[in-house]
Order: structure tokens, then C-alpha cells, then sequence
């Protein structure tokens, strides 16, 4: 535990600024790892089971949905039933909090806002998850977004000293951080919902390979292959965070508590610097000894209420509704917005053997409507997964946007930048042109349809 108490972290742009470490490369990871070593995935992509994937309008069936059910829904800061509800939120308190107890254990962590004693910094995003997932409850997606930059020479990216990711907040003025003049490439990641998010975790490898490829040539994703870190590196199918940069919860959280906190943890055990400074322990800004949460309890209590949290519900499915859902799928939306997947069995082995799938995950539909591929719809933000060369394609694709809870959400587009859902579809150029066009291409009250079907997920 960290000086003060169990805290919580702003996943804030988790699933978008994970993958870019910003430390020094001289910290306590084993044998000094590098970034790319770090994120440099080890062996084959295991086998988790096969591919579950169902459409509700008229495909043909990869899996019989008949042995799942639905998975719980709703916006009430309830569990699905991976942990038990626990004592009244309300009476939890810093004195009393067990996270591995319960759902509201694990809120209350989640929800807990950092100091610079628990280890805040010195560079950071947010005091707390929920600071920038709260849309309508906890865990849900938000306003707040990330700054990246960087800059091409010689055609390959470079990022700046200090990494891609650009913190927003300092503990001293001397090292609030800047964008260098040369990096020209600059861009905003806007936070991600996290409900249902423990849903997609056990979703199995073999299901996101068999959507991309069954997804016509001119349009198939990528299956991004990223190591599970508490699995040593460990290969799954990324499903994470904006460039699909993470297969775990737990990675994803170790990765948001350093990169939005400041919060160094045996995942990610090297503070960020500002600018390519060091300003981690042994400086003036930081006093708290690396990593700050050296027993990874935190982190663990963070993946714990992602994983007990239901997936987003719907709204009223009117005729519009059902008519505009027809209409999606007819002219190509959900060749990448997929609506419907179930997860792997009860007691299935995923993470790299670090997590089996307990009853309350397994055997669950779900309708995220992504395929959680990465696609080059003309919208990538010129960041790559690395930056190294092999992945230079990565920097002008993005993941599918899951639709769900799309109606908590009034910026649109990864960077948040698109004010309605038509402007969003507007974007969508290059494997999206011709969806686009056909969906030009329909009535006005077709159109509308869409927008209501739209408006109810």
C-alpha cells in the first residue's frame, strides 16, 4: 500500500494513452526493459476457445447463442454479480475499505481521489478514475481527453523526450509540460466508457479473429497482437483503449494509473518525466519511493469494479428504432460497428492463465457494436501503437468506437471533436467511403431512422 491509503486512478484516457510509457528507461523494471521490450508481445496468441459471435438481423450464426444470456444492463452503480454489492457505498470510508471485498469497496477506491503522499505526479491527467469516467455513473465515459504530439523525419514518427502523451497537470509550476514547436502532429483522445468493459475481456481471441475475417477484404481490421503484462507479456487480441493497446484489465489499469495519475506500480514501475526530465523520486517534486503502489492492490481493485460493472442498457426500441437498426446494417455500419458477441465459458482460461472467467462473465451476449479492430476510416490521429516501423500503419487507424452508451455522449469521434452523429458519419472516409455513400444515399426519413436507432443505444 501507498503512504496514505488505497487509492484510485483517472482511466481517464485509459483506453487511449496506455501504450506510450513516458519514464526514464533506468527504473526497477526487471533487467531494464525497454518500452518496446516491455510492449513487445511473447508467443502465440493462445487459444481461449471458439469463435462466439451471433448477428441479430438475418446473418448466419458463427455460434449458437442458445447456451448464453443476456448480460445484466442498466446505469445503477450495481454488480453483475462477479463480486458481491457490499456495505451501503455511503458507509465506506478510508478507515474501513476492504476493495477486495465488493463492488462498493472497489468503487470507493475507484472513486478515491490521490494526493502527492499516495504518490499523485509529479505529471498527471486527474486525481481519480471517476474524475473522468462518470457519465451517468461511475465508470462510464466523459468530457475529459488527452493530449498527444510528436512529429515524422524521414518518414517514421518520433515521439517528444518525454513520450507522445503530453500530461496536463504538474505538481510544481517549474514542471508543468509543453509542446515542442517541432511536434506538428498533435492530437486529442477522449476518455472511454468502462461499463460492461469486464464483458469484453472475456471475450476469446478466436471471436475478434474470425470478425475481421470475415469482414470483405476492402474493410477487414486489425487484430492488433499486445502482451498481457502480468502475464509476462503473454499475446492476446487488443481490445483496449483507442489504438486496442491492451488484451487486460489489469494491464489497462496499471498502464492509466502511471499515465493519468502519475501513480508507478510493479506493472509500470518507472515515473513519467516532464519533457524527458526525471522528476521521480530523489527530485524535489516527488517524495514517495517507486512504485507507489508497490503491492498492486490498487490496480487490482480497479480492474475488480470494471469487471463487476453491467454493460450500458438501452433506451425505448420504438418502430424508428427497429426500422433504423435495419437500416445500419443494410448499408454496412455494422461490418465494424458489430452488435452482438458472447463471451467464453465459465471457468475459461484468459489473460496469458491469469484470470478464469467466473459464471457472473461467462456465457454472456453482448452488444457493444464494435469489433474492437483497428481501421483506417481517415480519422487516425497520426500516433502509431509504437513508434517503430513496423507499426507505422497504426498511426492512421483507430478502433471501432463501440456504440454502446452512445446516447451519454454528446462529443463524438475518438477526439471528441464531432458535436452530432451526423457530422461523425461525415468523417468516415477511406475502408468507410462506400458505407458512407450508401448511407448518403438513403431517404431523409431513413436517415432518421438511423439517428433514432442511434439515439437508443
Amino acid at each position: 500500500m501507498k503512504p496514505k491509503t488505497l487509492s484510485s486512478v483517472s482511466l481517464a484516457a485509459v483506453a487511449i494513452s496506455v501504450v506510450v510509457l513516458t519514464g526514464s528507461l533506468q527504473g526497477q523494471w526487471p533487467n531494464k526493459q525497454t518500452r518496446q521490450e516491455r510492449f513487445t508481445p511473447r508467443g502465440e496468441v493462445a487459444n481461449e476457445g471458439p469463435a462466439r459471435i451471433f448477428f441479430k438481423s438475418g446473418n448466419t450464426a458463427v455460434a449458437d447463442p442458445s447456451d448464453g444470456i443476456e448480460a445484466p444492463t442498466g446505469f445503477d452503480n450495481l454488480t453483475n454479480g462477479f463480486i458481491q454489492q457490499g456495505p451501503p457505498f455511503e458507509s465506506i470510508n478510508e478507515e474501513n475499505v476492504v476493495p477486495p471485498r465488493s463492488m462498493n469497496d472497489s468503487r470507493f477506491v475507484f472513486e478515491e481521489v490521490e494526493t502527492v503522499a499516495d504518490g499523485l505526479g509529479p505529471t498527471y491527467n486527474a486525481q481519480s478514475c471517476r474524475e473522468c469516467h462518470q457519465n451517468v455513473v461511475t465508470g462510464g465515459a466523459s468530457q475529459v481527453a488527452e493530449h498527444r504530439t510528436g512529429h515524422i523525419f524521414n518518414h517514421q514518427f518520433f515521439e517528444a523526450p518525454g513520450g507522445s502523451l503530453i500530461q496536463s497537470r504538474a505538481t510544481s509550476p517549474e514542471i508543468v509540460e509543453r509542446v515542442a514547436e517541432e511536434d506538428n502532429i498533435r492530437t486529442f483522445r477522449i476518455s472511454t466508457n468502462t461499463l460492461g468493459d469486464g464483458f469484453v475481456e472475456c471475450i476469446a481471441n478466436s471471436t475478434l479473429v474470425a470478425i475481421r475475417d470475415g469482414q470483405p477484404e476492402n474493410m477487414r481490421g486489425t487484430a492488433l497482437r499486445v502482451p498481457v503484462l502480468e502475464a509476462h507479456g503473454s499475446a492476446r487480441i487488443g481490445r483496449f483503449g483507442w489504438k486496442s493497446q491492451h488484451a487486460s484489465l489489469v494491464s489497462f489499469a496499471g498502464d492509466a494509473y502511471l499515465n493519468e495519475m502519475g501513480i508507478t506500480n510493479p506493472l509500470f514501475p518507472e515515473e513519467n518525466t516532464s519533457g524527458g526530465v526525471f522528476v521521480g523520486y530523489g527530485t524535489p517534486y516527488d517524495p514517495v519511493p517507486d512504485p507507489e503502489d508497490h503491492d498492486s492492490k490498487d490496480i487490482h481493485a480497479f480492474a475488480r469494479f470494471i469487471r463487476a460493472t453491467k454493460a450500458p442498457s438501452r433506451g425505448p426500441i420504438t418502430n424508428d428504432v427497429i426500422a433504423g437498426e435495419e437500416h445500419f446494417n443494410a448499408v454496412g455500419c455494422a461490418i465494424c460497428h458489430v452488435s452482438s458477441m458472447m463471451t467464453v465459458p465459465p471457468r475459461a482460461v484468459i489473460n496469458g492463465g491469469e484470470f478464469i472467467v467466473p459464471h457472473a462473465l461467462g456465457n454472456k451476449i453482448i452488444h457493444p457494436f464494435s469489433d474492437f479492430l483497428l481501421h483506417n476510416i481517415g480519422t487516425g490521429d497520426g500516433i502509431p501503437f509504437l513508434p517503430t516501423p513496423e507499426f507505422e500503419n497504426t498511426t492512421r487507424q483507430i478502433k471501432t468506437a463501440p456504440l454502446w452508451a452512445l446516447r451519454t455522449r454528446n462529443r463524438l469521434m475518438h477526439d471528441g471533436l464531432s458535436s452530432t452523429k451526423e457530422e461523425a458519419i461525415q468523417r468516415h472516409t477511406n475502408q468507410a467511403a462506400d458505407v458512407k455513400r450508401r448511407f448518403n444515399a438513403l431517404t431523409r426519413s431513413e436517415r432518421d431512422q438511423i439517428m433514432a436507432f442511434l439515439d437508443s443505444l
